[in-house]
């Protein structure tokens, strides 16, 4: 074949560090667009971004020429130096180490565009932890629970 193409698409979600409530919907309304800023900056394709106070899901279109590892820790990195910049009342502000990163197929797509879009509505009912145990055990991923949370 002459070119290539590709249907990468990720639902990622990772938290603030330990969980804290520190992204309010001031914040929220300024960082979810500037992620999408650095998706874009970097040839990746943010969908769909939201989240409440202490986590964030990107629905993200990767290209091949970036490994999701690099993908995550560029839109992780960038981000948190923006807000540290930015904000001066956040300057504890932390992603936490880790993350979860979901492949989905193209029919997909909506159904996960909503699920990000009804997240403060989610979240009434569930806490992260239980969401992302979730999304875990869905997708058949082993885990040890004693070393998720940090």
């Amino acid at each position: 074949m002459a070119h290539t193409y590709s249907s990468i698409l990720a639902h990622c979600i990772f938290s603030t560090k330990n969980r804290e409530k520190t992204i309010c919907s001031d914040l929220q309304e300024r960082l979810w667009p500037y992620m999408g800023g650095i998706a874009k900056e970097n040839k990746m394709k943010a969908l769909k971004i939201g989240g409440i106070s202490d986590h964030v899901h990107i629905l993200l279109s990767l290209p091949t020429t970036i490994a999701p590892s690099k993908a995550l820790q560029l839109i992780k990195g960038v981000s948190s130096s923006w807000v540290h910049q930015s904000f001066p009342e956040y300057r504890g502000f932390e992603w936490q180490e880790g993350y979860g990163i979901f492949t989905i197929g193209y029919s997909q797509i909506e159904k996960t565009v909503q699920y990000i879009e009804r997240q403060q509505e989610h979240h009434r009912k569930k806490t992260f932890q239980e969401e992302y145990l979730e999304f875990l055990k869905k997708y058949h991923i082993e885990y040890d629970e004693r070393y998720i949370w940090g």
